[in-house]
């Protein structure tokens, strides 16, 4: 790894490169890996990112060797860019010129030059990597030059990105903008089809994420720093009883006070939560965060003996909760030091301690501030906070998520348009689930979009009022709790929301058109795990094009879940045999990135496991297209493998219901599970709450289409579907039902 060696030569004119060079250090901080792989001669024909208008100019920076470009001819319509590309030699190229600038670019790699192409074909709108046009590689062949991918990082966000929707008209970075680029290996010409050098152009752009200066930080001291640079902000709106307000000063001096107190009265190093969402719940995660200590949000609707698993694997002595909340779930096993958090407050000091560090957040620079409670500014590593999976298919684990990988996870979110700084969000999931502990508490108070809580995503009226009253403009929330809107939600409203996103299960295309036709609102499915702290992918609006002539791009695509987050990479691995297939072949998904976590609390055997040659492996199969969309197609504990076939259960629940013509049915009305069976190995197994019998199942899947061998045999009426409380499957609860009857 180096400082960017600059250029000994340039394609340009002298008096016109050193000025540009010299203005861009002004600018930017340029760090690169890898450049000494570049040829030290002969042609060589570069693919890149591509995320601004300076692109070319830092990747000069970076380069050893001077860079002929290759730009886009319709540029040249402005007098300004027509002078440009004369000046520095810029091979314009578009469709009508395809030919002369392939002719060109043989001319000049042949001449052995460098020469830089952006696959993509235009500036990413998305901050994402866009599908790659394959022009490069009839280039590149009968040039018969190697290709070498390179990724730079760090300028999406910048005055001359896309970001935010429009280019150049928006507040500059006061200190420089540091970028860091990753230089590949270069291939032969042969080998560099658009698939191989999308995966490389993929794990470089992880590579170059991952020495952001930010993932080495404090999260806590982020945080602070965050909302001590907007005191008088309205953070969160807590709708639990009434209406109630939180400013940026107010957290930081009630967190500031608590902190302090349990700094005093703590011993241990982690601490148990177990509160809703809520001012209490925001409060008290973030002074146990600044108080040196490692916040465990518990999840009160799993079983007496999983919550005491969780206790001792975390070795938590101290819970932080409500007298409400200990009436509302008395199988909880409190342990002997838990404490009232309105107790705790008042032992803190109250308002006579709150109101100095009050002052202080309006006072004192937000450096000063993070640095009087004594945070860190480094966290990179540590242990930031503890969640434990919900066991829907076993016993719960405990995933460790450190600050770099919550920092990370809130930076890749933030580079998107579905959470941007003026809106206003709907927080309705759990604290313990991993989508509310990053998304709906350390997200907001990091970025500063305002978050509108109420204390459970299955009351639905509060959260239909809230959304009216706030006018919330975005919601997130599993299916089970998008759906009953559709019966108890008029359409005046909703009229604020702007964007909704589904995940924890897969968004049925019946809701999905559901919310479409009844409220005018595109539900954008998106995917993510605990262990991935917790969002990987999902799907955005569509950028804005602003004319004719420039290349539409899109940001979602249905029926998948999205684009990966930037900085993320990915394998398809075969399911039988663990080797890495096409990324366009179905498979297991398998990710690389600085949010997937470490490993599981305290099981080497565990984390093991969840990794295939430093791999995160999801268990959910999947495949991308040339597009770089995800689409899921089950997990892989969601199949039964029957007669040497893989059988999935969500399609055979989705074709019963469709057949059966049940489209509005709230919750869970049918699900497929599979059972040991002497003979083919597996059988299914149906549970569902619908008045049907095992003839009338197999009449209407045959009717369907499906194969014989899809067909459960084996149907049971229950009451209800176990359900988690994150709105998933309890899948080892739906398996214990079926092994019982």
């Amino acid at each position: 790894m180096s400082n960017s060696p600059g250029f000994r030569r340039a394609v340009a004119p002298w008096w016109l490169a050193w000025p540009c060079i010299l203005f861009a250090r002004l600018l930017y901080r340029v760090r690169s890996s890898g450049a000494g792989r570049l040829p030290e001669q002969g042609g060589v024909l570069l693919v890149a990112n591509h995320l601004s208008y300076v692109d070319v100019v830092v990747l000069q920076m970076a380069c050893p060797r001077p860079i002929r470009f290759v730009g886009y001819e319709g540029l040249t319509r402005d007098w300004f860019f027509r002078l440009v590309f004369k000046l520095t030699g810029t091979i314009p190229v578009s469709a009508d010129s395809a030919l002369e600038a392939m002719r060109k670019v043989r001319e000049r790699l042949a001449a052995g030059e460098v020469v830089l192409m952006f696959p993509e074909g235009a500036i990413s709108r998305t901050g994402q990597l866009m599908k790659l046009q394959r022009g490069y590689e009839l280039m590149a062949r009968r040039a018969r030059v190697p290709v070498m991918p390179v990724f730079h990082d760090g300028l999406w966000g910048s005055v001359f990105s896309f970001s935010g929707g429009r280019y150049l008209w928006k507040a500059p970075r006061i200190m420089r903008t540091p970028v860091f680029v990753a230089w590949g290996e270069p291939l032969p010409a042969e080998r560099a089809t658009a698939d191989v050098v999308r995966q490389r152009l993929l794990d470089l752009g992880c590579a170059a994420f991952s020495e952001r200066p930010l993932l080495r930080r404090h999260l806590g001291r982020e945080i602070v720093r965050g909302l001590a640079r907007r005191p008088w902000k309205v953070e969160f709106v807590d709708r639990t009883v009434g209406r109630r307000p939180l400013t940026a000063a107010t957290i930081l001096g009630a967190s500031a006070a608590l902190s302090r107190h349990l700094k005093k009265t703590v011993e241990e190093r982690r601490v148990g939560i177990v509160l809703p969402p809520g001012a209490g719940a925001v409060l008290a995660n973030l002074g146990v965060l600044c108080a040196g200590k490692i916040p465990v949000n518990l999840n009160f609707t799993a079983g007496k003996s999983a919550i005491e698993s969780s206790l001792r694997m975390a070795g938590i002595q101290t819970v932080l909760t409500a007298d409400a909340v200990k009436a509302k779930v008395p199988q909880f096993p409190w342990p002997e030091d838990t404490r009232d958090f309105r107790e705790v407050m008042t032992a803190a000091g109250g308002k006579r301690a709150v109101l100095p560090w009050l002052i202080a957040a309006w006072v004192l620079p937000n450096q000063l501030f993070a640095a009087l409670l004594g945070l860190p500014k480094t966290g990179d590593r540590e242990e930031a906070g503890l969640l434990f999976t919900s066991g829907s298919s076993g016993e719960p684990k405990g995933v460790v998520l450190t600050h770099r990988n919550i920092l990370a996870n809130c930076t890749q979110i933030a580079s998107l348009s579905i959470l941007p700084p003026d809106c206003v969000m709907l927080g309705c999931l759990p604290v313990f689930h991993s989508f509310g502990f990053t998304v709906s508490l350390w997200y907001p108070l990091w970025h500063g979009c305002r978050v509108v809580t109420v204390p459970s995503p299955l009351d639905t009226r509060k959260i239909v009022e809230s959304i009216r009253d706030e006018q919330a403009t975005v919601m997130v929330g599993a299916p089970t709790f998008l759906r009953p809107l559709l019966k108890r939600a008029e359409i005046a409203e909703l009229r604020s929301l702007q964007v909704v996103v589904s995940g924890a299960e897969k968004l049925p295309d019946d809701l999905h058109e559901a919310f479409r036709k009844r409220f005018h609102l595109e539900i954008f499915q998106g995917y993510g795990l605990t262990e991935t702290s917790p969002a990987t992918n999902v799907n955005q609006p569509d950028p804005w094009t602003d004319s004719a002539t420039a290349t539409h791009q899109q940001g979602q695509r249905f029926g998948s879940v999205g684009r990966m987050m930037p900085g993320m990479t990915a394998r398809i691995l075969h399911p039988d045999t663990m080797e890495p297939v096409a990324a366009t072949e179905a498979g297991i998904v398998a990710f690389r990135g600085d949010n997937i976590f470490g490993g599981y609390l305290g099981d080497e055997e565990k984390t093991k496991a969840a990794f295939h040659d430093g791999w995160f492996v999801t268990g959910d199969l999947g495949r991308f297209d040339e597009d770089g969309f995800l689409t899921i197609e089950g997990r892989l504990s969601r199949f039964s493998k029957i007669g040497g076939e893989m059988v999935p259960h969500g399609t055979v629940e989705q074709r019963l219901l469709e057949a059966l013509g049940v489209t509005d049915a709230e919750g869970y009305a049918a699900v497929v599970t599979g059972v040991p069976d002497a003979a083919k190995g597996e059988q299914l197994v149906l549970l569902t709450t619908l008045d049907v019998t095992a003839d009338q199942v197999r009449d209407a899947l045959t009717k369907a289409g499906l194969p014989n061998l899809w067909i459960p045999r084996d149907v049971r009426r229950v009451e209800s579907i176990p359900v988690l409380g994150t709105g998933k499957l309890d899948l080892k609860g739906v398996r214990n039902l079926a092994l019982q009857a």
